[in-house]
């Protein structure tokens, strides 16, 4: 199944500690899951965990939270090379993409090498849900706030730009970036930049917000230049179902 229109859920969350497990999955991707509309078998979910250097231990931690979710689950594998013969086949194949956070710069930049930004922006286009968190949220965007770089936050600008805004992630709960993309937008690095708490997802159908969605209490928030100073909307939140366990 793919959606109608080409469909982003950017997100500060759909993932936590499992109870028994490393990982499970919570109310942001189940709704990811739900909008690809899978009816009659398990929904496909690709991860992708290429911002963290495909970490062993990471990859086993989000299988079993696939398993547990009901999902027919595989994760793409960049390093030290694809793990999938074609990988363009095994993406355009999945009902939802899911990207995992870490280093977004790298990130980037292995991506390209593969041609995976390409690859994306066809997957995308054909109707296969792209969502994530952090890293995995910041990607679809022109750009946004990083600690790639070193502990203190960095702009990063050359995001795949699916999405024609900045994107401002754990801007609740990380005390520097609601500062720093104030002055980058204030400056002219970042255009109107779109903001999550942690806990908080935005959907866009095409290019075009269409709601912000939340599993925990957060907000959402759309930054903008207005004459010489900064102005901060907040946005309307709709609260999530609470899905005991990530489980469908």
């Amino acid at each position: 199944m793919t959606t109608d229109e080409p469909t982003i859920l950017a997100t500060s969350g759909g993932l936590r500690p499992g109870e028994r497990t490393y990982f499970e999955f919570t109310p942001l991707t189940q709704y990811a899951v739900d909008l690809a509309g899978v009816a009659g078998r398990a929904p496909r979910v690709c991860t992708v965990t290429t911002a963290g250097g495909d970490a062993a231990h990471v990859m086993h931690g989000l299988a079993e939270a696939g398993r547990i979710a009901g999902y027919e689950h595989t994760n793409l594998q960049l390093f030290g090379m694809p793990n999938v013969a074609d990988v363009e086949a095994h993406l355009l194949s999945q009902d939802v993409i899911w990207v995992m956070g870490g280093s977004v710069v790298n990130l980037l930049a292995v991506w390209r090498a593969h041609g995976l930004d390409a690859i994306l922006h066809r997957a995308w286009q054909a109707g296969v849900v792209l969502t994530g968190v952090s890293a995995g949220s910041i990607c679809w965007y022109q750009g946004g706030t990083t600690d790639s770089f070193g502990p203190q936050l960095a702009p990063v600008t050359d995001g795949l730009a699916f999405l024609p805004y900045g994107n401002g992630v754990h801007y609740d709960s990380e005390e520097r970036r609601r500062p720093l993309i104030h002055r980058l937008v204030a400056d002219g690095t970042l255009g109107p930049t779109h903001c999550t708490d942690d806990g908080v997802g935005l959907l866009y159908s095409g290019t075009e917000l269409v709601e912000a969605v939340a599993e925990s209490g957060a907000g959402a928030y759309v930054v903008q230049r207005d004459g010489d100073t900064v102005r901060e909307d907040a946005l309307d939140v709709r609260r999530l179902p609470a899905r005991a366990g990530g489980r469908r």
